[in-house]
């Protein structure tokens, strides 16, 4: 059966598709970062019942029993790993729920789109993944190698209960030349083409914890001690005044002329192009930003022991985003450049995720582009390789020597504005679902037969 056969079945079976995705935003599977938490064994159990359904085997690995990873295949003739599919089950908590249209794990099918906690970060490409094993599986499609399915629990706190302990206990499992994950995969629209930004590294995550020490006193003399605060002041306005060094080196700047940018990217220019392209395509121009320095935000304080005291030391969290060409020393030295001069600052960095990055031109690359074009029905699609400015489970895989690319597969027409990841009334859309599911069960047979 040719890749355009399967498709169409897709389309027929579309219905199915939405009730899957639907029932996986039904479960709160919410990782909050502090144990217990995630409540992760909950989807696997559905989605292994859900694979039992469609004669796929599947087994649940956990560190934790409520935090378990699934991981299921389809045997190939070579009995090697040949695909591996990648995604999270775990999603960010709710800040306030009365902000929602939508009850948060109602799953609502609306305007063309399903919304819930999770409905695209991560369990539209869970649910797209699943169904292409689905469609391959009721086809009777003899694959030459495996097609592992992993989808594991804590991504959103550091992958400690799922990938990080998967790849460090039983990498065997997983262990595949190739993997597909989130972080990448939205359309583009410029005026003469469609663009997707295939994600194919990260930016490296790292968390300071500054420290700005003062002298206590009683507030109603507050001369007689040192205020922590207006020490404070004075570091966030240099972090606030900070102008981070401009780099051009990522692949993803040596395909902008795809993008209808005429001008070479270099740090001296990078600015003057983000500015003439922000009006017209903000979305490529916050990339551009990003992807050209490195980012120092600060994101939660605390200090203080009593409303009636000067406090005497304030702690603030800043989260930092680098690039691949910088490290913990290029950090510290850019840290102490910016703090010169104040007096009782002190910080401590913690390396959560480095920066990391795979090849672009691979026979994944063309398994994709093929895929893509037979889902879109265009074969004029243009593709970039692209570093995620957040990072994603695939940094565990990188290292162990997979190639791993960030394509979620959202079809043109969706805004990928309206997915609001991590924010109120988060949605996907329809139409996004069922190129997912075409484009991943294209990938698999261009890739596997």
């Amino acid at each position: 059966m040719d890749i355009q056969s399967l498709m169409n079945k897709i389309d027929e079976q579309r219905e199915d598709l939405i009730t899957l995705h639907q029932e996986l935003v039904k479960i709160p599977s919410v990782n909050t970062g502090f144990m217990p938490t995630g409540n992760e064994t909950a989807v696997c159990n559905f989605v292994k019942d859900w694979l039992k359904k469609q004669g796929i085997e599947s087994e649940i690995l956990a560190r934790d029993p409520d935090r378990g990873n699934i991981i299921a295949s389809i045997e190939g003739k070579s009995k090697t790993n040949g695909l591996l599919f990648m995604s999270h089950t775990d999603v960010v908590p709710v800040e306030d729920i009365e902000k929602w249209e939508y009850e948060p794990f109602s799953a609502k099918r609306t305007n063309g789109r399903i919304y819930g906690r999770g409905a695209s970060d991560c369990k539209g490409l869970l649910a797209c993944q699943l169904f292409a094993m689905k469609i391959i599986k009721e086809s009777g499609i003899q694959l030459n190698d495996n097609l592992v399915l992993a989808s594991g629990a804590d991504e959103e706190h550091g992958g400690r209960y799922g990938f990080g302990w998967l790849v460090e206990n039983h990498l065997e499992k997983i262990s595949s030349p190739y993997a597909v994950n989130e972080g990448g995969g939205e359309a583009i629209q410029t005026k003469s083409n469609t663009t997707y930004a295939v994600g194919v590294g990260e930016k490296g995550r790292l968390q300071i914890e500054i420290d700005v020490k003062g002298s206590s006193a009683h507030a109603s003399t507050p001369w007689q001690g040192e205020n922590a605060s207006y020490l404070l002041r004075q570091v966030l306005e240099r972090i606030e005044n900070y102008e981070p060094e401009r780099d051009t080196s990522t692949n993803f700047f040596e395909y902008l002329s795809l993008l209808a940018i005429e001008h070479k990217p270099m740090a001296s220019n990078i600015d003057s192009i983000i500015s003439e392209v922000e009006e017209d395509s903000p979305r490529l121009a916050s990339r551009m930003k990003a992807l050209s320095r490195m980012t120092v935000t600060p994101t939660m304080l605390s200090g203080g022991i009593k409303s009636n005291s000067v406090p005497e030391s304030i702690r603030l969290t800043c989260d930092v985003r680098t690039l691949p060409t910088q490290n913990e020393t290029y950090l510290r030295n850019e840290l102490d450049k910016m703090f010169e001069g104040i007096p009782n600052v002190r910080y401590e960095i913690d390396n959560m995720a480095l920066s990391n990055e795979s090849k672009f031109e691979t026979p994944l690359m063309e398994s994709l582009k093929r895929a893509t074009s037979l889902a879109v029905g265009d074969d004029n699609i243009q593709y970039v390789p692209a570093i995620s400015t957040g990072f994603t489970d695939s940094r565990f895989l990188r290292p162990t020597g997979t190639i791993t690319y960030g394509f979620s597969g959202s079809h043109p027409d969706d805004d990928p504005m309206l997915s609001f990841i991590h924010g109120t009334n988060e949605s996907v859309g329809i139409k996004s679902l069922i190129n997912g599911a075409k484009i991943m069960t294209g990938l698999v047979v261009d890739m596997l037969t």
